[in-house]
């Protein structure tokens, strides 16, 4: 098994956390995930405050290379890019990883799950956690 979390996962430990229909939940999931992408598709960044920023930004052109053919120039014209920059919570809850078994994982396929060496805080309610504070 893959140590990705996918849209399923999250839409179940919602299900699990709140009680809410599943059907409701992976709506609600789909529809905020929605919204993401139709926000970035019209250039506009989203910050999702101490979870990260997702920044439509530009990548000017530039002269590539063809691994099959080297000495040939290939134009790779601008283009809209996303990056995303971790907030304060994100990069405070993974400083703690254990890189050691995280290389190992991805070495192997990303077969086992990767913990911090620390247990992260889990939020007591909803609505605590990466949204609940302004800053």
């Amino acid at each position: 098994m893959a140590n990705n979390l996918t849209k399923r996962e999250i839409v179940l430990e919602i299900y699990e956390k709140t009680g809410f229909p599943q059907k409701q939940v992976q709506q609600t999931v789909q529809m905020a995930l929605d919204i993401i992408l139709n926000a970035l598709a019209a250039g506009r960044n989203v910050e999702l405050r101490n979870f990260g920023v997702f920044e439509v930004q530009v990548r000017k052109s530039r002269i590539g290379r063809n691994p099959n053919k080297p000495e040939t120039d290939v134009i790779i014209p601008t283009r809209a890019v996303v990056k995303f920059k971790a907030g304060k919570v994100l990069k405070a809850l993974i400083k703690d990883l254990d890189l050691d078994k995280l290389q190992a994982a991805k070495s192997e396929g990303g077969a086992a799950p990767i913990a911090p060496s620390q247990s992260a805080p889990s939020p007591e309610s909803p609505g605590e956690g990466f949204g609940s504070s302004r800053g």
